[in-house]
């Protein structure tokens, strides 16, 4: 049995040291590929060398993620354009799966709101530009990123509602989007959890993909310690549990899922 983790942090510091670790063990526990987004400039580089490293196993991103949009933001978006548009321009397809990881977040702050909404709805335009999927965050700011997604909703191929932790009135609100998803990680199995009944509820596991959010948000049994895309099988065990299907229906669906958003098979 096999299944994608759609976003992990490969990139990262908490990573420098054994990485080749962690892929053999993402591997040893079913998992055929990993997706990874870039969150700023600097890591663009980083998520395109961790994917050289492990061609065909791990896939990049692009994208500038809401906490890390600052004043220099026209400068930043100017660079990541020519990077994608680059891409383009010498390999087709673009090594680059999606735009991400982008969206809103206004749960610490709201000092560069306005700077966040330029820039998402920019990075919008371009997923309906290069008919890429969106990977997208959102935290505190559902109305305000549903306002601008709407205004683009016929002509976006699709995405990821990435770390959703939501309500059920919040998933039928992203569910009104053709060809999104639910991105489920590690939250699933925490003990305070609503997702367990929720999304069987009122969410189809024809619309959820699998992800961990390594090195970050680390299910249980391993909350608080670093999360590796490894512990994608536990997400996958407790959403099996919590849809009453077999782990075999899940890792099928959610796979069935990546394929028709990223067109990456397993």
């Amino acid at each position: 049995m096999q299944f994608i983790d759609t976003h992990a942090h490969l990139d990262v510091e908490e990573f420098a040291e054994d990485l080749p670790e962690v892929i053999i063990r993402a591997k040893e526990a079913g998992v055929a590929k990993i997706f990874l987004p870039a969150i700023d400039l600097p890591s663009v580089s980083t998520v395109l060398q961790v994917c050289r490293d492990y061609p065909n196993y791990t896939f990049p991103m692009i994208g500038l993620q809401p906490e890390e949009v600052k004043g220099d933001y026209q400068e930043v978006l100017k660079k990541m354009k020519k990077i994608l548009d680059a891409s383009f321009a010498q390999s087709s397809p673009s090594p680059f799966i999606a735009i991400g990881e982008v969206g809103l977040d206004f749960y610490w702050s709201r000092e560069f709101e306005q700077e966040q909404l330029i820039v998402f709805e920019e990075m919008v335009k371009w997923a309906v530009e290069y008919q890429l999927p969106l990977m997208i965050h959102c935290r505190k700011a559902q109305n305000e990123l549903l306002h601008i997604l709407k205004k683009y909703k016929h002509d976006l191929v699709g995405g990821v509602f990435h770390c959703f932790t939501g309500n059920q009135n919040e998933a039928a609100e992203y569910l009104k989007f053709d060809n999104f998803v639910l991105g489920i990680g590690g939250v699933l199995t925490f003990k305070s959890s609503h997702l367990r009944e929720d999304l069987p509820a009122c969410v189809p596991l024809e619309r959820i993909v699998l992800e961990t959010d390594s090195p970050y948000m680390a299910p249980t049994p391993h909350r608080g310690k670093r999360n590796e895309s490894a512990f994608v099988a536990n997400v996958l065990r407790q959403l099996a549990a919590s849809y009453q299907v077999s782990e075999e229906i899940v890792a099928s669906i959610t796979n069935q899922n990546v394929a028709r958003i990223f067109g990456i098979s397993v």
